[in-house]
């Protein structure tokens, strides 16, 4: 068997040992930067979900594969540029990094051309951190109405929190944030603290070096 598919085993067994509602969760193999032979055994094994970080990237590795296979799920996880948006529709299911509004202007325009609809996580900058793409959290009621009035299929929230505190903090707050908007989805934890998102509603875990090794 093949490694990463032992490792996203591994990732299972130890939610099922430590989380009551473990079936609900989706894990997100993060395969950016991983060249496509590197994933093709996680596809062969029947995983559904991975993650790129960049438009060009995701359609030279997938479009041969997601036009064979229309079960695979594509997760943008890093940020998007508004001229990349009209590619981006083209391959990708999911969206987790919406945080302004002209970006989710130019998404709503491109869904109607290409008559399609995407799931899209609105990114919270839950540190507040300058360097760090997201909203901040006191401007998400506004942003998630204006998102709505464009007719975008906003399905939750995501966050990548700061390193140098606790990560558990930050997803008790994101916990919150998705319950007071009915939100059901949740992309958030990582290799290092999946486990602590898991704990605290995440519904989608973005996970890349526990599953296909370091980046090298």
């Amino acid at each position: 068997m093949h490694k990463s598919i032992i490792n996203l085993n591994l990732i299972k067994e130890d939610l099922k040992s430590k989380i009551t509602n473990y079936n609900k969760i989706k894990v997100i193999a993060v395969s950016k930067t991983f060249p496509i032979e590197s994933i093709k055994p996680l596809i062969e094994y029947g995983h559904l979900d991975y993650g790129e970080n960049k438009v060009q990237e995701a359609i030279s590795k997938w479009t041969d594969i997601k036009s064979l296979n229309s079960n695979i799920k594509l997760h943008l996880i890093g940020k998007l540029q508004t001229n990349k948006v009209k590619l981006a529709l083209t391959i990708f299911d999911y969206i987790h990094s919406l945080d302004n509004k002209k970006l989710a202007k130019k998404i709503a325009n491109e869904e109607l051309k290409q008559n399609k609809k995407i799931k899209i996580f609105l990114q919270i900058n839950i540190g507040n951190e300058e360097q760090k793409s997201g909203i901040n959290k006191d401007h998400l009621e506004e942003f998630y109405s204006y998102c709505k009035n464009l007719n975008l299929d906003i399905v939750g929230l995501m966050c990548i929190p700061p390193t140098e505190i606790k990560s558990e903090i930050f997803f008790k707050e994101m916990d919150l944030l998705a319950k007071k908007f009915d939100l059901l989805e949740l992309s958030m934890g990582m290799s290092s603290d999946y486990i602590e998102a898991a704990k605290n509603s995440a519904t989608y875990l973005r996970i890349g070096s526990n599953i296909f090794g370091k980046r090298s």
